[in-house]
């Protein structure tokens, strides 16, 4: 389905069916593609994936103000889903908490994988990265995109102490996607919803947080902290992986997925 939010016209797929609906939200590096083992995992719920502004197949004029909330809700819309439980990796968890800090009524729980958390403090980098660093400094620099793909691949596939540890269709797949990523157009400046590192704490929906053990110590970190400051919160950590666990189909993740939804 193609639906239309302002500017963008965003492409949505629609999986399976049953009760509750779940809405994925896919991270900054990837596209709705990345979300096929959870789709696979849940064959008694309709799932919905669709691709944000930058990614995959959607495709959009440039527009400041854009909100990924907006275009969150924009998808429910259009699939005539008053609430769902939403998951979210990465960028997709800030933009999943948003959606649940400004319409919670559209929300009926969450799942934060390596999420990102607006308002959190800035990113910095644990010692030992300074080289890689300083390698991806310069790859953007010089705006070379088969370098800060392979880069980024390193950063959030891998994770950063592991390069190369994941081979096969999920380094293609995420390659493809990342690629699409650094090729599009920017999208126009976002706007900011609300500060979820400070109002977490009044969300009041089951919580399921997960964060993988190769991912960075600031994600870890955000991640700790969301479930602490979440009421009712649970926290996974999950071994062996990094920022993209489903992408691997790590059978913890998937696992956990399954449950959480199966109690909702």
């Amino acid at each position: 389905m193609e639906i239309t939010c302002g500017s963008a016209v965003l492409a949505a797929e629609e999986h399976g069916s049953g009760t509750p609906d779940v809405l994925l939200i896919h991270a900054g590096v990837t596209d709705q593609r990345s979300w096929a083992s959870v789709v696979d995992a849940l064959p008694e719920h309709r799932c919905l994936t669709y691709d944000m502004r930058g990614y995959g197949r959607t495709t959009y004029e440039p527009e400041d103000g854009w909100s990924p909330v907006d275009d969150a809700v924009a998808v429910l819309d259009g699939y005539d889903v008053g609430s769902a439980v939403v998951i979210g990796c990465s960028m997709g968890g800030r933009a999943a908490l948003d959606l649940a800090l400004t319409h919670p009524e559209r929300v009926r729980a969450l799942v934060l994988i390596g999420s990102a958390v607006s308002g959190a403090p800035e990113l910095e980098l644990e010692p030992g990265l300074e080289d890689l660093e300083k390698r991806y400094d310069a790859a953007y620099e010089a705006d070379d995109h088969d370098a800060l793909n392979a880069l980024e691949a390193e950063i959030w596939l891998d994770g950063p102490f592991h390069p190369g540890r994941v081979t096969g269709p999920a380094r293609d797949l995420f390659l493809d996607m990342n690629r699409i990523a650094l090729d599009a157009p920017d999208p126009g400046k976002r706007r900011d919803d609300v500060d979820a590192w400070q109002d977490a704490a009044s969300i009041a929906v089951p919580t399921l947080v997960m964060v993988g053990e190769h991912d960075l110590d600031h994600t870890q970190g955000g991640a700790v902290h969301l479930a602490a400051t979440i009421p009712g919160a649970r926290l996974v950590e999950l071994p062996g992986v990094a920022h993209l666990p489903h992408l691997e189909r790590d059978p913890l993740t998937l696992r956990e997925i399954v449950g959480f939804v199966a109690e909702i």
